[in-house]
């Protein structure tokens, strides 16, 4: 028999081992609608690294601003292209407001829900150059200050937090590194393609630019659309794919080079179906783990996957690997190698 004393030790080093293991997992905490539910207008997630950099990944309109209790620290502000339901020309009214197919949503014009977060949270605004430089001008506006070029060491490496919100805008391809002052390694945030549209809703624009383009019912591009691959300190490689049909840059710049092990798949109806959604992870990415949201839908009902949901119908048709669901206020948990570890659905 083992001794007491023994037992009580070796419980002692497993906590301890357990403790360190979680200690370099990367967070992933979805901010939604509706709190246990994903939703037709969830977007938002923070991104939290294990050296601490936090990361919110388009805004969108199911966070109520600047002020939502639920954000945290933001170190990095990052948007995939200028639609409003990514940079949030609305706001979500209160968490749980309306139903999860239909939130209750207010205006956030002209400033956006991401320009409010920024300013609040003294964030680098990291996107397509022409999207960083028109939110710049939104914070700006907020603060009564010119939004500075976030500072850097050796060119593209930054250290948060910053003194005040700043633009580290990028083109497809760049990457920037952030760390904390006392970390060894950064958290690399890469631009890769996307095929959609970002153009930005009239809304947004001051009423001079808004009259001139209303005569045509047109509106204006701020740069390509673009997904992001960040590579996190514990080793883990996720792609978020944004708004995006399919293309071929995703078996070539991002299988093949970046190597991702999680995917972020924005299953916007206006860009893919059950079936391309389920060939893009079948086939061209592969990852080990997918993360579902942007579903367009009330995707479940209690926390589960809503039956005969569009959502439903890609989860059945992925094979080989697990779909965790973005389910608002679940931080899903992920160690280096893409393995979901806690919050999985």
């Amino acid at each position: 028999m083992i001794p007491s004393y023994i037992r009580a030790a070796a419980l002692v080093g497993f906590a301890a081992c357990a403790s360190i293991a979680a200690a370099q997992n990367v967070k992933i905490i979805p901010l939604g609608s509706h709190d246990g539910e994903l939703c037709n207008r969830d977007r938002a997630m923070i991104l939290e690294d294990p050296s601490g950099v936090r990361i919110l990944f388009d805004a969108g309109q199911s966070v109520t601003g600047g002020d939502d209790a639920r954000l945290g620290a933001v170190h990095v502000v990052l948007v995939s292209h200028a639609h409003g339901d990514h940079l949030g020309d609305q706001r979500l009214k209160a968490v749980g407001a309306g139903t999860c197919g239909n939130p209750e949503i207010v205006s956030a014009a002209p400033n956006t829900t991401t320009g409010e977060i920024a300013a609040a949270k003294n964030a680098g605004i990291v996107m397509i150059a022409q999207m960083a430089n028109f939110l710049g001008r939104k914070v700006e506006a907020i603060s009564g200050k010119p939004t500075a070029a976030c500072p850097a060491q050796n060119g593209d490496e930054h250290t948060v937090p910053f003194a005040a919100p700043c633009v580290a805008g990028n083109n497809l391809g760049g990457a920037r590194t952030f760390r904390t002052a006392t970390a060894t390694r950064g958290v690399e945030i890469t631009l890769v393609p996307a095929s959609h549209d970002s153009t930005v809703s009239r809304s947004l624009l001051n009423e001079a630019e808004r009259k001139d383009l209303e005569a045509d019912n047109l509106s204006l591009t701020l740069g390509p659309p673009s997904g992001y691959v960040i590579r996190f300190t514990n080793g883990l490689v996720v792609y978020f794919t944004g708004d995006t049909a399919i293309h071929a840059d995703m078996k070539t710049v991002v299988h093949d080079f970046h190597k991702p092990s999680v995917m972020v798949l924005n299953l916007g109806i206006s860009s893919l179906t059950s079936a391309s959604g389920a060939y893009l992870v079948n086939d061209l990415i592969q990852p080990a783990t997918v993360i579902l949201t942007h579903v367009n839908e009330a995707g479940t009902t209690g926390g589960k996957v809503r039956p005969g949901s569009r959502t439903e119908q890609l989860v059945g048709l992925v094979k080989g690997r697990p779909v965790h669901l973005a389910v608002s206020g679940r931080t899903i948990e992920l160690d280096g190698s893409g393995k979901c570890v806690a919050g999985c659905s």
